[in-house]
């Protein structure tokens, strides 16, 4: 088997990554139809209203990440995940039945985002980790890879599936199927065979943990500053679903169908970069910073396409140095913890990618409606290069980054740094 697909070599990975992918598109149609909902249905084209939902559903992340990471370090992982991805179905039927009766208004959307996101501050740190005692230590890397080219395939069909569903017979069905589709990753949580699982090590029950996570993210200047650039990002860079929809309805003029093709096209780009990333061993902080440069490049690039189709084709470098960036840090967090630390390390990593939403989300959409919706694309552009640009040139003072030009077995550079000379690989 190609090194990309390593990890489904292990019986119990095969059985996550089946039904994450079925979970993962009904994940992704929900997405378009809610934004797609309150945009269109519950709104007069409110970019503010869509920046509220986005907001809401991923605040709990900022305020009980860390909680949610403590869990993940302290109970069995398997049934945690049992108790979320079954929460999270029941909240996605019970919003469609309200779009379905058509009793549905723009604070039931609210509260089922906000609700969601409680459920996914739990749910992320736990999956994210469980992933650990899918594989070996020795294919992590691939398996979060995976993980993410999973999710990117899924969006490669869910957006174009919802868009063709709204058009045809509405909203409404589009939640339930996402419903439906949580059953097959609580089905192959069950039928995961005890021996073929590799469990980690439990923190214990003693007080001061949260601290003690955050202690260690503290003096790990690695992980902080993937934190930053990351933050940054999240806050004003990846707010796809928002800037898309407003861009296709009130610049490109486009409906349900072509707007979900968007989230598509991006998808194919996303789904390379983390098929990249599977294929690195050994995942490290300059890819990071790299991507994140290429990624506010292409952004500023797609804010300026003037039509729908070169916007379009703009979206694939976006979606491919999103991914890059996204799973390299995620590999890279969880290969560099300790394993009983792994959980709350990750939760504040996810608090940190996912909570930063809340804040930039509104301000994105304020931009679009008082500048026009291209500035809410050029606004992420301006502030992730300046980040990654940043970043570059703090690890190089901070790390005392050299490099030398290698002429044998092949002419290369080769980069080193404190960390690389520690044994750390950045």
């Amino acid at each position: 088997m190609s090194t990309t697909f390593d990890s489904l070599k292990f019986p119990a990975y095969r059985l996550w990554f089946a039904g994450a992918l079925v979970a993962n598109v009904g994940t992704w149609m929900q997405r378009i139809a809610q934004d797609w909902v309150v945009l269109t249905d519950l709104s007069d084209n409110s970019g503010i209203a869509v920046g509220i939902v986005t907001a809401l559903q991923f605040l709990p992340a900022l305020l009980l990440g860390p909680y949610g990471g403590l869990l993940a370090d302290r109970l069995p992982r398997r049934g945690l995940l049992m108790v979320t991805q079954g929460a999270m179905g029941a909240l996605a039927l019970g919003l469609g039945a309200l779009v379905l009766s058509g009793s549905a208004q723009l604070w039931h959307v609210w509260a089922f985002a906000f609700v969601l996101g409680v459920v996914a501050a739990v749910d992320n740190p736990v999956r994210q980790t469980f992933v650990a005692e899918l594989v070996p230590q020795s294919s992590l890397p691939n398996a979060v890879g995976l993980n993410s080219a999973s999710f990117n395939a899924a969006r490669l069909v869910g957006p174009a599936v919802a868009g063709l569903t709204i058009a045809a017979v509405g909203p409404g069905w589009v939640f339930v199927v996402n419903a439906a589709s949580f059953a097959f990753t609580v089905g192959a949580l069950m039928l995961m065979r005890t021996r073929d699982l590799h469990p980690l090590p439990h923190a214990e029950r003693s007080k001061g943990k949260v601290r003690e996570g955050m202690r260690y993210v503290g003096a790990r200047s690695d992980i902080l500053l993937i934190m930053a650039v990351v933050g940054v990002v999240s806050a004003l860079g990846l707010n796809f679903q928002l800037t898309s929809a407003m861009m296709a309805v009130t610049v490109f003029d486009q409906g349900a169908a072509n707007y979900g093709l968007l989230g598509s096209v991006l998808a194919i780009g996303s789904l390379a970069g983390a098929l990249m990333a599977a294929r690195r061993s050994q995942p490290r902080v300059r890819y990071i910073l790299g991507a994140a440069l290429g990624f506010g490049l292409a952004s500023a690039l797609m804010a300026i396409a003037p039509t729908y189709w070169t916007y379009a084709l703009a979206a694939i470098p976006v979606g491919f140095c999103s991914l890059t960036m996204l799973a390299s840090a995620n590999a890279y967090v969880q290969t560099s913890t300790a394993p009983e630390m792994r959980g709350r390390v990750m939760s504040l990593y996810l608090m940190v990618l996912m909570g930063t939403t809340p804040i930039g989300s509104p301000v994105v959409g304020w931009v679009g409606e008082a500048f026009g919706a291209r500035w809410s694309i050029g606004i992420g552009a301006i502030a992730t290069i300046l980040i990654a640009v940043l970043g570059i040139a703090w690890a190089r003072r901070a790390w005392h980054v050299e490099l030398r030009y290698v002429r044998t077995p092949s002419p290369h550079v080769l980069v080193l740094s404190d960390a690389d000379r520690m044994g750390r690989a950045v």
